[in-house]
């Protein structure tokens, strides 16, 4: 699913921030990124799904070489990736079911399949109620929960999530682990950035943990 070999990352011509990475996620992983913040978990994320280039190294996604794949097929592999970014990123002129349906009609789903999906989805999460309701007018939390679902209403063969769980209640916190193991049951390759070590004890899976750029010897282990 990924592969890295001896990756590092520099923005412009900064030093580099991560540095030597090598590692695999296999088809139908669930494995947590953690390490302390700064550690580079985001900018981790970030070349998992295409936003930056590596400055050396390899990276492969779906068995393709990114640095030899034709720019005009990269937005295919993307659409196969589900990401929450930590700062959500949802469109303010529209609402929370416009942001939540948004990779169905990218898609090509039927506008009455779309909307029952994304309805359904915000629903589970606790967003009944505000489905026609704009970002600005939504809690921080609220907003996180429809980022959420959109990243995963297409069902991507990919789940990439920084930080899903930093502003929400344990019992919404909850519910939204419950949906990524039961997507990762269906197929879907999870990683989930994360500081919260309780999140990963109560979970297990493989961990990946990040110090200064590099990963600890072995990958590491949940603690």
């Amino acid at each position: 699913m990924i592969r890295f070999e001896n990756v590092g990352m520099r923005y412009g011509t900064g030093p580099e921030i991560l540095r030597d990475l090598t590692f695999t996620v296999e088809p139908g992983a669930f494995c947590f990124l953690t390490g302390a913040s700064g550690a580079g978990k985001s900018s981790l994320l970030r070349l998992m799904y295409l936003a930056h280039a590596p400055s050396r190294g390899l990276i492969s996604l779906f068995g393709r070489d990114i640095a030899t794949t034709p720019r005009e097929e990269l937005p295919p592999l993307r659409r196969q990736i589900g990401v929450v970014f930590q700062d959500f990123r949802l469109i303010p002129n529209l609402t929370a079911l416009e942001n939540a349906a948004l990779p169905l009609r990218i898609a090509g789903k039927t506008e009455a399949d779309t909307r029952r999906h994304a309805e359904e989805l915000l629903r589970w999460v606790g967003l009944g109620p505000f489905i026609e309701h704009y970002p600005p007018a939504l809690s921080g939390g609220q907003q996180q929960r429809v980022a959420v679902a959109r990243a995963v209403i297409a069902q991507p063969k990919l789940l990439l999530a920084d930080e899903p769980t930093g502003n929400l209640d344990e019992e919404i916190g909850g519910r939204l682990m419950h949906l990524f193991v039961e997507m990762n049951k269906l197929g879907t390759s999870i990683v989930i950035a994360t500081h919260n070590m309780g999140l990963v004890r109560r979970h297990g899976g493989r961990t990946l943990h990040l110090v200064d750029g590099e990963l600890a010897p072995g990958g590491g282990d949940a603690p």
